[in-house]
């Protein structure tokens, strides 16, 4: 089964990025009972509609489907897997982690010298304080939004945590491909998260969507405009959400 969304004309907007999703549902099967469900692969692209150009890398877009009404859940693991971001070379490897809410996230020292990992944003505050070499520390994310992370040792470090509540989401490519693997059909409500894009862009896109072998979504059209680059010195001056 496919199931496209194709933007309108974007000389609709003047300013701003242009986020196009063009979703493809594939029916499978589930391995043990046999139930019916979804590998969803979406396809992501950016515009910037005042140049008209598009830029090369499509990575970093988030999308996420939350369960309203599933007809028969996937099998899940009782528990969360822990997940871990590495300090190494002075980065946040990974710098984006997108993991489900209740996820614990190791921070792991592989640099030969001190490190720190701090966030002060609205959806998740810790302070892990410096650590040595070969150091490491764990949070619990238990409230879904974007965590900033930074190190006060070294400000040009920073991360994205980002906790979704929901076991189905994906990551963009540089190519702007994302695959959601083993999704039951049923109702779901679809989220998308970019650092580029505004809160209230990001909330506009929130729609219901229905998996169920015969459905088509709506056409869907997002002007994405640019925010201010998040640091240690700016952070306490926004909104995170």
């Amino acid at each position: 089964m496919k199931l496209d969304l194709f933007p309108s004309a974007a000389a609709k907007f003047r300013s701003g990025l242009i986020l196009l999703v063009a979703f493809s549902l594939i029916a499978s099967q589930a391995n043990a009972v046999c139930i019916s469900a979804f590998e969803v692969e979406i396809q992501v692209a950016l515009l910037d509609s005042r140049s008209g150009n598009a830029p090369k890398d499509y990575s970093e877009v988030v999308v996420w489907l939350v369960p309203v009404r599933v007809l028969q859940p996937a099998s899940l693991p009782r528990e969360l897997p822990h997940h871990r971001i590495m300090q190494h070379n002075k980065r946040f490897e990974p710098r984006l982690l997108v993991v489900p809410v209740g996820s614990t996230v190791e921070f792991r020292n592989r640099d030969p010298w001190f490190h720190s990992a701090f966030s002060f944003s609205n959806s998740m505050r810790f302070d892990l304080g410096p650590r040595e070499p070969g150091g490491r520390k764990a949070v619990r994310f238990n409230h879904p939004g974007a965590a900033y992370v930074f190190c006060d040792i070294h400000p040009e470090m920073e991360a994205v945590i980002l906790a979704v509540e929901s076991p189905y989401f994906g990551v963009s490519n540089k190519a702007g491909h994302i695959l959601i693997n083993n999704v039951p059909p049923g109702t779901y409500s679809l989220h998308v998260w970019y650092e580029n894009a505004t809160s209230q862009t990001l909330k506009g896109l929130r729609r219901a969507i229905v998996l169920d072998g015969d459905h088509r979504t709506p056409k869907i059209f997002i002007a994405m405009a640019k925010r201010v680059p998040i640091t240690d010195d700016n952070y306490e001056h926004l909104t995170l959400d």
